[in-house]
């Protein structure tokens, strides 16, 4: 399944796993890179751009295979220094980098300059055509289905992605909603190169969470998760728990963000995944869990996935068509 984004890119399998605040460590991403897919470093995980040259040596150590880096650009009273993580990025000799949030044109010409292919992530059209204007090599498109900022659009993969293709001729993969081979060929179908799987690595062996967080996504359903921020047009997808259900009704009584600061931080999400207690704090979690059963290694995952889809193809869709 050598689509054009395993060409750009370099890798074996049209899969790859997105960055995830907390999740995108070395063994997870390396694991992802042996197995042929890609996999990102999450570059904001590490308090210091130092603390993330060691990550990406580390990475280096337990890989030769192709990984990249995500850089996420979001508004902050007090940005971290991001050229500095950029700089980082480049003189470690990673090759990729995942650009999601704010634009990433202050960043390209150094990126370029290096030789480094840029994906951008997006969560519509319109984002990703000026994206595809500003010369990335690739983008990933967010249905309304994935954990995390899905945007404020609503447009569930099944229109956003055939909407995208129509418009994008880079490299496009599809975010939200992709954990299985199944998804695999109606991505493909719908118009995308490939897929982008957060949630469904988050839920593996080499996962650097915590293994209650990964039982209760197996035993999820695809209603547990919560849209926190409404109010705020700055939705979040997350696991539905006691905290998540809080922010929802504080806001939607006319609370503001001071109201749940507290609720919200990033540390309580760290020590879910790190102790976990679900309860303790907000954590990511998309729709796609509704339909993970087990937490398989990523080799075994990505093995499955893509057999699965092969035998789709030409199985069950040829005996549907005819040869």
């Amino acid at each position: 399944m050598r689509m054009k984004f395993c060409e750009v890119f370099g890798v074996e399998h049209p899969i790859a796993q997105g960055g995830m605040q907390w999740v995108g460590r070395p063994p997870l991403v390396a694991a992802v890179a042996e197995a042929g897919a890609l996999g990102f470093l999450t570059a904001l995980t590490q308090p210091t751009p130092d603390d993330l040259a060691k990550e990406i040596a580390r990475t280096h150590e337990l890989t030769g295979k192709p990984f990249g880096v995500n850089l996420t650009i979001l508004p902050s009273i007090n940005p971290p220094p991001y050229a500095e993580y950029r700089d980082v990025i480049i003189d470690s000799g990673v090759r990729i980098v995942e650009t999601a949030g704010f634009n990433p044109a202050d960043h390209l010409p150094a990126f370029r300059a290096a030789g480094i292919k840029v994906l951008h992530k997006c969560t519509s059209v319109r984002h990703a055509v000026k994206a595809q204007r500003l010369s990335v090599d690739g983008v990933g498109i967010d249905g309304f289905e994935c954990a995390g900022h899905p945007g404020e659009d609503d447009i569930p993969g099944l229109v956003l992605i055939p909407a995208a293709a129509d418009k994008i001729t880079v490299p496009m993969l599809a975010s939200g909603g992709f954990g299985d081979a199944r998804g695999l060929v109606a991505a493909l179908a719908l118009g995308a190169d490939g897929i982008n799987m957060g949630t469904r690595f988050l839920c593996t062996a080499e996962s650097p969470v915590h293994q209650r967080v990964k039982q209760r996504i197996v035993e999820a359903s695809e209603r547990d998760t919560d849209l926190i921020f409404r109010p705020l047009r700055n939705t979040a997808r997350v696991a539905s728990n006691s905290v998540s259900r809080n922010v929802v009704g504080i806001l939607d009584d006319g609370g503001t963000f001071d109201d749940v600061r507290a609720l919200v931080a990033g540390a309580q999400g760290r020590r879910v995944f790190e102790e976990g207690d679900l309860e303790l704090g907000i954590w990511t979690a998309g729709l796609v869990q509704g339909i993970i059963t087990d937490i398989p290694t990523v080799a075994e995952l990505v093995r499955r996935i893509v057999a699965e889809a092969e035998e789709l193809i030409t199985g069950r869709l040829t005996a549907i068509t005819g040869p």
